[in-house]
Order: structure tokens, then sequence, then C-alpha cells
């Protein structure tokens, strides 16, 4: 009797140890899913930004031309603009001042995306939603943060393009030049003028954007019960969310550019209200604050929808590669 006790004891062991024993692998694999690393997010921000913005960067120079200036916006005006700029100085002009919009924009959305990706990592796991949609308020959120972060750490580029493109090659004739010239001449406090409104209008430009672009994601996932959006579908996402954001906080944009280019402009921006204050006075509300909105519609959303469009397939490209086995860096 002892001794069947005995076998029945030994019969059941090895059940036992390769229960325990197979919990491991399982644990093991899913711990080794391929995942994308901040770097990799970084490189699929800069690439989808420096496409992007090079696409609409003669609308780009129009529109800041226009922001700085007192002069009346119109469609007809502002393609005047683009083709005067063409015939006195060529083709490759209207893309004057898109090298410091590279070495702005490379850098800002590469932060932007990547900082977006931890912001929903982190907020995922404050809120119980790791892994999955955020929640409203925490989408709105993340958005935010990730402009504000961007701006904060790439605002002086972003004085040294707007200089660029209101002014003409003999005033500075390359990046470096524009800051040697604004820091011996101005002081290094100039390339954060304009740095108050930038952060204001920041937060919920890339708030509203974001969360519209996750939210028409979200919903339309849902209803198509299909996991990723066709190409055309993100564009259309990221329209709409450069259009609603754009609109809300633009004319923070145009006292931001006032403040940015006054040493070069004549005039005398020093402080957010008293800058709204004098556009409003001089040229109104609708021809001043919101002066060149309407060129902003056009070029906005395209932005948007491309830059979007652009690092979720690059970032889905890049995920399909670690899966094979590859690695870029």
């Amino acid at each position: 009797m002892a001794h069947r006790v005995h076998n029945h004891h030994q019969g059941r062991l090895p059940v036992a140890q390769t229960t325990v024993l197979s919990l491991p692998p399982s644990s093991q694999a899913k711990d080794l899913r391929p995942r994308l690393t901040p770097l990799d997010s970084l490189l699929c921000g800069a690439f989808a930004g420096a496409v992007a913005k090079t696409v609409i960067a003669p609308l780009d120079r129009t529109k800041i031309i226009f922001q700085v200036s007192s002069k009346r916006f119109s469609a007809k005006e502002a393609f005047r603009v683009i083709y005067c700029t063409y015939m006195k100085d060529g083709f490759l002009s209207l893309w004057r001042g898109n090298s410091a919009t590279m070495v702005r924009v490379m850098p800002y959305a590469a932060i932007q995306f990547c900082s977006h990706e931890q912001y929903k990592k982190l907020l995922g796991g404050y809120y119980g939603f790791q892994g999955k949609a955020l929640p409203p308020f925490p989408r709105l959120l993340a958005g935010s943060l990730a402009g504000t972060t961007a701006a904060m750490l790439t605002y002086p580029l972003d004085t040294v393009r707007a200089r660029m493109a209101v002014t003409a090659k003999e005033m500075y004739s390359n990046i470096m030049h524009v800051f040697v010239r604004i820091s011996q001449e101005e002081g290094v406090k100039t390339l954060y003028k304009g740095f108050t409104p930038t952060i204001l209008g920041v937060i919920p430009y890339a708030g509203i954007t974001f969360f519209t672009y996750e939210t028409l994601k979200k919903l339309h996932s849902d209803k198509t019960k299909r996991s990723q959006p066709y190409p055309y579908e993100r564009l259309a996402f990221g329209a709409c969310g450069g259009l609603i954001g754009q609109s809300a906080s633009y004319p923070l944009d145009v006292v931001r550019r006032r403040m940015q280019t006054a040493g070069v402009t004549g005039s005398s921006y020093v402080t957010i209200l008293g800058t709204m204050r004098e556009i409003v006075k001089q040229e109104g509300i609708r021809h001043g604050l919101y002066k060149g909105l309407s060129m902003n519609w056009v070029k906005g959303p395209i932005a948007v929808g491309i830059s979007f469009t652009t690092f979720d397939i690059t970032h889905n490209l890049l995920l399909k590669l670690h899966q094979m086995g590859y690695s870029i860096h």
C-alpha cells in the first residue's frame, strides 16, 4: 500500500514539473515581442516633419511675409507675392529659409512625435489604460505636453527661420549668420522673443491636433473593425486635426511672428497684449489677428495630414522590420 502511494506521487511529479517549467518561456515570449524605441520614434518624426514642411514651404513663407507686415491679405495678393518672388529671384527662392525650417522642424517634429508616444504610455499607465486608446482628457493632455516639450527645446531655430523668411539674402546669408548677428546686435534674449505666445498657442494647437487625429482613428477603428486606416484616411484625419487646431490658436501665431521679426521691421512689439492691441488698432481683428488664416486653411491641413500619415507609415514600417529581425541603428 505504501509502495502504491509512493508510485502515485511519482507519477504526478513530472506533470507538476512540466507545468511549472512551461511558464517561463511563455512569459519570455511576451517580453520579447518587438517594440519600437524612442530613437525609432525620433527618426520617424524627423522624416515626417521634413516631408510635410518641404511640400508647403512656398505657402508658409508667403504667409509669414503677410503676418509681419500691415498689408491686407487676399488670395490674389498672396499669389502675386509668390509670382513676383519667382520672377525676381528664381524658383528656388520660394524655398528661402527652408534650410532653417528643416534645422528647426526635424528636431521639433522628432521631439513632438517621440514625446507624444512617451506621454501616451505614461498617461496610459497612470489612468489604467496601458496599451489601449486613451480617454479624451489624457488624449488632449498628451498632445499639449508633446507640443510644449518640442517648442521649448527648439524655439531659437523658429526665430531664425522667421528672420530669414522676411529678409533679403544680403542681410542674412545663412543660419549661423542669423544667430551671430542677432546675438551681437540685439542680444541672445532676442532669440526667445515671442516665446510666451508660442507656448500659449502650442498648448491648444498641439492638444487639439493630436486629440482630433487620435479620436478619428479610434472612431474609424470602432466602426470599420480595421486596426489601421488607409493612407488617404490618415491624410483626412490629420487634415481635420490641423484645421481645427490652427484655427483655435492662430491669433497667437500672428503675435509671435510680429514679436520675432520686430528687430528687422522697425516695430516695437514687447508684450503679448500690447502687440495684440497694436495690431487690432491699426488693422482690425479679422484683417490683423486672423491675417493669412485662409492660406493656413490650405497649407495647414496639408502639412499636418502629410506629417501624421508619414509618421504612422514609417512607424509601422520600422515595426515590421523589427519583427523580421532587421534594425536601422
